[in-house]
């Protein structure tokens, strides 16, 4: 089944041009020129992924991408012509999986939206759970559960999480989880899985600033810890 995009833009030439070339590698698309109605049609036509830009009326894409972060785990491409670190950061800090800068050529953004659809399929096609203390991850329906209740994760958070719950107590850079975990085609500061983890263990742990799982090796990277 082909995969379905929305696209959240409000330049009609930028819109309809990702639009062409999403179609012609199979892609059906939705197009919105607003924060609003990206809302309403996230939540009605249930997209593989959104690319979604961040100056738009109505809402604008941060209160968007925070919005749907709280409900769904839908992967989100940010649109951005800031150039800022801070402002990338600031991204990843409420929930955008990827960002791409303006301007960009067709193939960049492809490869960005085939990249993170295969990090959700290739998920998908793994079965069975996984369980680390009182942490349950379902893989074949993609839901986490801390102390048996639902917890909501990102794609992100939930692909980490599966990774270091897969390799217990080995310790892993940040290149090292950024290649593994979200794979080459991933091009972003390193220092942003750092941003991922802390926002991780304010899912899963009762204490963030005190981790029992996910553990700090200092001068190195980071370790999955399943017990105490």
């Amino acid at each position: 089944m082909n995969a379905k995009i929305l696209i959240v833009e409000d330049e009609a030439r930028i819109a309809e041009w990702i639009k062409v070339y999403a179609e012609r590698e199979g892609y059906t698309c939705i197009l919105t020129d607003n924060g609003r109605d990206a809302l309403r049609l996230a939540r009605l036509e249930k997209p593989d992924l959104i690319v979604l830009d961040l100056m738009l009326p109505q809402l604008d894409g941060w209160t968007v991408c925070e919005t749907l972060r709280s409900e769904s785990d839908v992967p989100i491409i940010m649109l951005t012509a800031r150039i800022g670190e801070h402002d990338v950061i600031h991204g990843l800090k409420i929930g955008a999986d990827d960002y791409i800068k303006k301007p960009f050529s067709p193939a960049e953004l492809l490869a960005r939206i085939e990249a993170n659809l295969r990090r959700t399929r290739n998920q998908m096609h793994q079965h069975g759970r996984l369980t680390a203390g009182n942490i349950v991850l379902d893989l074949n329906t993609r839901q986490c559960f801390v102390e048996e209740k639902p917890v909501t994760l990102t794609a992100n958070q939930f692909d980490l999480l599966a990774f270091f719950m897969q390799h217990p107590r080995q310790v892993f850079s940040r290149d090292q989880l950024i290649d593994s975990v979200f794979g080459i085609d991933y091009d972003s500061y390193e220092r942003a899985i750092d941003i991922h983890i802390r926002r991780l263990r304010t899912r899963i742990e009762r204490d963030p600033s005190n981790p029992r799982y996910i553990q700090t090796v200092f001068g190195t990277g980071y370790k999955f810890c399943p017990e105490d």
